[in-house]
């Protein structure tokens, strides 16, 4: 018998019982100013990008909003634009940075349709490359990883600082 040895997930299953406290990690990480601790890309002046810190793929990003609101409605029309412009440069961003061959985008609404954090609403920008499927998903309910969080996130941290020089729009 082989052992996949994945230690990082203990944390993503203790921290499971935490997510149901009140406590909102979108709402309190942008506050610890702590960027590279916290993952956090990209502070905007209405949204923020972060690393998942349990990706399915890496570069795995999330586009979030600074208001907590599970609603779509609650957002104003400029935090939905610019929900939508972060979203477009973090795609560009991936795609300057990691090279993918593609990208899952999308929001999940409410805990039934998948949320994970279902109080706060965000994007998840996912790339994806040719080949990166295998059995483990299917068989073993395993998925590998096969870079470092950290490595992840330096890589493209100095990509999204050129957002603050202006680059790209």
């Amino acid at each position: 018998m082989q052992h996949l040895w994945a230690p990082w997930r203990m944390e993503y299953i203790l921290e499971a019982e935490d997510r149901t406290a009140d406590a909102c990690i979108f709402c309190s990480l942008p506050r610890a100013h702590a960027d590279r601790d916290n993952l956090i890309l990209r502070r905007g002046r209405r949204v923020f990008v972060i690393l998942n810190k349990f990706p399915y793929n890496p570069g795995h990003l999330l586009v979030v909003p600074y208001t907590h609101t599970a609603e779509l409605n609650d957002l104003g029309p400029d935090e939905l634009t610019d929900l939508m412009l972060e979203l477009r440069r973090a795609v560009g961003y991936l795609r300057l940075g990691m090279n993918p061959d593609g990208y899952n985008v999308g929001i999940n609404l409410g805990r039934t349709a998948g949320a994970g954090i279902p109080g706060h609403i965000h994007y998840h920008v996912v790339p994806r490359w040719d080949g990166d499927f295998n059995f483990m998903p299917v068989l073993a309910e395993t998925k590998v990883i096969p870079q470092h969080l950290l490595r992840t996130y330096d890589q493209l941290a100095p990509l999204f600082l050129e957002v603050e020089r202006g680059y790209p729009a």
